[in-house]
């Protein structure tokens, strides 16, 4: 069965609940630049993936599923700085990190399937 809608894309919803929790941890953060560009790059995660869905092309909803996953690891990059600048702690970096390697696997396996659907056709 198609998807029909991208919020039932599971890496859509895993990305808006790392979003979401992203916002918990550095809610009190006083770097606001910092802040305001972690929080940007992981909202991007999620909208990626919807815009790339909307696109209504396979080619299209793909290189937007790249954009999604290279957000991934601008985020990731982030949550190392974050630790060594002791903005969060080493269990919250590790919760962070597994959900965004999540994230990133998942999509990377939708990337798979769309390339696969094209190889059927």
């Amino acid at each position: 069965m198609a998807i029909q809608k991208f919020e039932d894309i599971i890496a859509w919803q895993k990305a808006q609940d790392l979003a979401v929790n992203f916002n918990a941890t550095f809610l009190n953060l006083k770097d606001y630049g910092f802040k305001d560009q972690i929080c940007r790059a992981v909202v991007s995660i999620s909208n990626n993936i919807a815009e790339g869905f909307d696109r209504c092309s396979d080619p299209d909803f793909s290189r937007f599923l790249y954009f999604s996953i290279a957000s991934c690891s601008e985020v990731k990059s982030m949550l190392h700085l974050a630790l060594r600048l002791n903005y969060i702690t080493i269990e919250q970096q590790s919760l962070l990190l597994e959900q965004a390697t999540e994230v990133s696997k998942i999509t990377r396996g939708l990337i798979k399937s769309l390339t696969y659907k094209k190889l059927e056709q």
